[in-house]
């Protein structure tokens, strides 16, 4: 006889208990591991356990990358991991036309980036690795669990395996707690995005030396620190389920969607690859690609060795920023409830032209030549900010796989009605909180650096 089917029977469409077990954890100074203050010294103490060393190298010294004789673009002899390639952007609004040319990252493939969850004594952990990105200016910080590309977990490159990936690959081995594409940095990758994944992990997990389950909490007092958590790490925490008890905003769900489908109908955005050979505005040398201005960013090469990733020693290309980056949400009270100032940004690098960003987010030695009333709005207003209205500021690294030193100081900054008043102006808008993080249960709603500052929120790193 034939095993009866189990009948099918209707579930919960939202896990109503799981905003709540977050916010447990985010209460939650101390984890099953032990002291936040001890994270310190086991980073430390993982640093001297491996070798780490990135040298520049001349693109002459690159081992299997070249440049195409035709095109200029800079490749992999393999076909895999990335290329870099020009780019022409034309973006029309309103009426208003601009242009410009640019390097860009092209790496069509989707990477994983994931964190495993686990409750100890009925409070959720969170899993994160000490790993090393050869473009970190520190080089070790916190990571999650999994944060691979599918060149990485395919063994592409040839080597060792990535540890825990099981978990976010094979069916049964978790419970998915959020799944969910979300773009890279739309500056410098043509449009490239990643699986943001949270799992429950079912059953024990195996131990390593370089992984500890920490809280929330935990994580939220080491994102106050500079560039002690990584940016694959902050996106993925931007993911988690954010407490909103009086569910009421300035502008409703529908008038706040309406309003950001406006914005990107009203952007016409062409995003073309070029050939890097002879891109208008930059130049080539022997070590470097850089703006004729000095502005912007490079490309620059690197000879990396890294005994604990899954291969010992390689050479790549960098991005490299000319200056340190802000990146800041004004913050105001309305009607008593904390609402966060959106700015809706085209990047020429998004797969769906718009996308949500802080209200500033802009390296102010790229506008440093203009006078104040043609620099972008709000920024002036940032930069020189009373120090008592700062909510929230640390320093933290973006992606260190891609980018060498690469870094933004992130900001919460309370601003009066006089600075930023509940009429925005074009392109800006109030969202709450509990808003915005409702978004990110959907695809490229809001860019990488306003998940960064989302982070701060859902691990308790900052309170509005």
């Amino acid at each position: 006889m034939s095993t009866p089917a189990t009948p099918a029977v209707p579930r919960p469409r939202f896990d109503a208990d799981l905003p709540e077990r977050f916010a447990r954890s985010a209460a939650a100074p101390e984890g099953v591991a032990g002291r936040t203050a001890d994270v310190h010294g086991w980073l430390e103490e993982r640093r001297r356990a491996h070798d780490f060393r990135v040298e520049r190298i001349p693109f002459a010294e690159l081992d299997g990358w070249s440049f195409d004789p035709h095109s200029g673009n800079l490749g992999h002899r393999s076909g895999k991991f990335f290329t870099v390639e020009g780019l022409r952007v034309t973006a029309s609004t309103d009426g208003r036309d601009r242009q410009w040319h640019q390097p860009v990252i092209r790496q069509p493939e989707v990477g994983i980036l994931g964190i495993l969850v686990k409750d100890f004594d009925g409070v959720p952990h969170f899993l994160m690795q000490a790993k090393m990105e050869p473009g970190n200016r520190n080089l070790l910080q916190l990571s999650p669990t999994v944060q691979a590309t599918r060149s990485n977990y395919t063994k592409a490159h040839r080597g060792a395996g990535v540890r825990h990936i099981e978990y976010f690959t094979d069916p049964g081995r978790g419970r998915v707690l959020a799944d969910v594409l979300q773009s890279e940095h739309g500056s410098w990758f043509l449009r490239k995005s990643n699986r943001n994944m949270l799992v429950e992990a079912v059953g024990d997990v195996p131990e390593h030396e370089d992984f500890r389950w920490l809280t929330l909490g935990q994580i939220g007092e080491l994102l106050r620190r500079d560039n002690l958590v990584n940016m694959d790490a902050r996106t993925v925490l931007a993911c988690a389920p954010f407490p909103d008890p009086d569910g009421l905003a300035l502008h409703p769900d529908t008038e706040l969607l309406s309003w950001f489908t406006a914005e990107r109908s009203r952007h016409d955005v062409s995003a073309e690859p070029v050939p890097l050979a002879d891109l208008p505005g930059w130049k080539r040398t022997g070590h470097s690609i850089d703006h004729e201005e000095g502005r912007y960013f490079g490309v620059v090469a690197v000879d990396v060795r890294a005994s604990s990733r899954e291969v010992p020693g390689w050479t790549q290309p960098l991005f490299e920023p000319t200056g340190t980056g802000v990146t800041a949400f004004l913050t105001r009270r309305i009607g008593g409830v904390p609402h966060l100032l959106v700015h809706a940004r085209v990047e020429g690098g998004f797969a769906e032209t718009v996308e949500l960003g802080p209200t500033v987010q802009y390296t102010p030695s790229n506008y440093a030549h203009l006078p104040p009333g043609e620099r972008p709005p709000f920024l002036d207003l940032v930069l020189g900010a009373d120090p008592a209205r700062v909510r929230y500021e640390a320093l933290h690294s973006e992606e260190g796989g891609r980018f060498l030193n690469a870094e933004s100081r992130y900001l919460f900054l309370d601003a009066d009605e006089d600075q930023a008043p509940p009429d925005t102006p074009p392109g800006y808008r109030w969202a709450t909180p509990g808003q915005l993080t409702a978004l990110l249960r959907h695809n490229h709603y809001l860019n990488v650096q306003a998940r960064t500052l989302l982070s701060c929120l859902t691990t308790g790193a900052v309170h509005l």
